[in-house]
């Protein structure tokens, strides 16, 4: 060095504060910098467990230790684990599996190998179904939290799936930021010129409450970045994002994954955005053609006005990625208009069509259909994975409905 003074300086770990910590215990190292001392040097904590056995009314667990390889894991009775949630877990997993299997429910004196290795790969599944849904939650912009829940099978998170929180714009798109704002005192009881709505010929969207007072198939319009309205302005509802927490969940009856609400959702209340990369309509066209083989799509025409740009949540999207199809659904989608007036380009809102309980999925028409009658606009239809699809329905590969609503068309296209 140059200098005669050294300098202190810090840079980035990659490895998190808990990892450091196990590294200093399997050195065994005290570190006061990192809270390992002489004290706890010997303390571990219990990653999952990996077996079961009981001898002479003495349950015993294999347990696979934090920071240390498999061949490090131990027996220990049940005394010495102090870990009451993961030991209710593998008791919960270990009666579900059980049941499947269609033996008794209570444990038996020594697991079978295939059940201690369900037991483990399930273990592994949480661990990673946890730190999925700690990147979710790290990612989203929006109030609400995200839930993750696979009680089903042992699938973990999505390999190919980035969280976006809005539109992602594809090669070759622009979109333009409006220009104006209102001047309203009140956009709601004193709109000046009909606000942001009546700038555009449209109606106010919203009641006080925050609630859709439109049918479906009006456009919306809300108040914009350069409005002179503030953040409680009862004309942002959709770009304030999803205030309710949500979970995704795998579906015990072969439909994937799907999302539930874990909050009651008021009649007409936005609930979410259809998010994803915009993409023109010929490389819509490419695409679906790829995913029709695949047997699914993630392909949302933006068809209001003409069919120029595609929504694609295949690979970028948000938690509507993981909501699925039903022939009597209780979302309803609208399109909807901020910063951006191109009515070739609105973003896809949807509502509540009616009070959704705590616990119940949430769920879209994919081939929604909306009466024109007296409607401004008769382009509504979403479309939804028709896109890209050839123009013939011979042509079309028939991909058979699950929703199991007494009203199903048997098949989704």
């Amino acid at each position: 060095m140059s200098e005669t003074k050294s300098k202190c300086c810090s840079v980035c770990c990659k490895s998190s504060w808990n990892q450091l910590q196990d590294l200093c215990r399997l050195a065994k190292l005290s570190c006061p910098a990192l809270g390992v001392s002489k004290r706890n040097l010997y303390d571990f904590e219990v990653e999952y467990l990996c077996d079961y056995k009981k001898i002479r009314e003495q349950e015993y667990y294999l347990v696979k230790w934090r920071g240390y390889p498999d061949s490090e894991s131990t027996w220990e009775p049940r005394q010495n684990l102090k870990c009451v949630r993961i030991l209710k877990q593998f008791h919960k997993d270990l009666e579900r599996e059980l049941l499947r299997r269609h033996h008794r429910s209570k444990p038996p004196r020594h697991l079978d190998p295939s059940l201690a290795n369900y037991l483990v790969q399930k273990a592994k599944q949480r661990r990673a179904l946890r730190r999925w849904e700690q990147e979710l939650n790290a990612k989203r912009s929006h109030l609400g939290r995200i839930t993750v829940e696979n009680e089903v099978d042992l699938d973990g998170p999505p390999r190919a799936f980035v969280y976006i929180n809005e539109y992602r714009v594809g090669e070759g798109i622009t979109l333009n930021q409006v220009a104006v704002g209102c001047e309203c005192q009140d956009c709601l009881w004193a709109p000046a010129g009909g606000c942001c709505p009546g700038a555009s010929l449209h109606k106010f969207a919203y009641n006080d409450q925050g609630q859709v007072r439109l049918r479906a198939g009006l456009p919306i319009y809300e108040c914009n970045s350069r409005c002179r309205c503030g953040y409680d302005c009862p004309n942002r509802v959709v770009q304030k994002g999803i205030r309710y927490d949500l979970c995704i969940f795998r579906t015990d009856d072969g439909r994937g994954w799907g999302v539930r609400t874990l909050e009651k959702i008021r009649k007409n209340s936005f609930v979410m955005e259809y998010v994803g990369e915009i993409i023109t309509s010929e490389e819509a066209e490419r695409r679906g053609q790829i995913y029709d083989r695949q047997g699914a799509t993630y392909l949302f025409d933006l068809d209001y006005v003409e069919d120029v740009y595609t929504v694609d949540a295949a690979y970028y999207g948000n938690i509507s990625h993981f909501v699925n199809h039903s022939c009597d659904p209780n979302l309803q989608v609208y399109n909807v208009f901020i910063d951006n007036l191109d009515e070739r380009l609105p973003r896809i809102a949807f509502f509540a069509t009616r009070t959704i309980r705590a616990g119940e999925e949430l769920t879209f028409d994919y081939n929604m259909q909306v009466d024109p009658v007296d409607m401004e606009s008769t382009r509504m239809d979403s479309n939804f994975g028709l896109a890209g699809l050839p123009g013939s329905p011979k042509k079309r590969v028939r991909i058979e409905c699950k929703c199991g609503t007494e009203s199903c068309r048997k098949y989704l296209f």
